[in-house]
């Protein structure tokens, strides 16, 4: 499923499979599959996804049952739940890190 850039979401939204986030979302985003934030999404929610990569900004705590990676131009802020961990050049994260599995 995509959001697109000129979509918002407004709540909870619960998918099986992936999501793509390019425009706004606000509150709770669960998936059972990958979730990506594009650059230019913002998104002001709690996201759990097995992979979670992030290039855009997310304020919320961030659960990856597999990896998160943030990109050079991803910002995190809030608490992080991750198996993996990947942060490149330039990306941001400020909020605790916890690594391991995650059942």
């Amino acid at each position: 499923m995509t959001l697109g850039p000129r979509d918002v979401l407004n709540g909870s939204l619960t998918i099986e499979g992936d999501l793509h986030i390019e425009g706004t979302a606000e509150g709770e985003i669960n998936a059972s599959g990958d979730v990506d934030v594009e650059a230019s999404a913002t998104v002001r929610a709690r996201v759990d996804g097995r992979n979670v990569t992030v290039r855009g900004n997310v304020s919320g705590n961030v659960t990856a049952r597999g990896r998160l990676t943030v990109a050079g131009s991803g910002v995190v802020v809030g608490d992080v739940r991750a198996g993996r961990l990947r942060v490149d050049d330039g990306g941001t994260v400020n909020g605790s890190i916890t690594m391991g599995a995650i059942e």
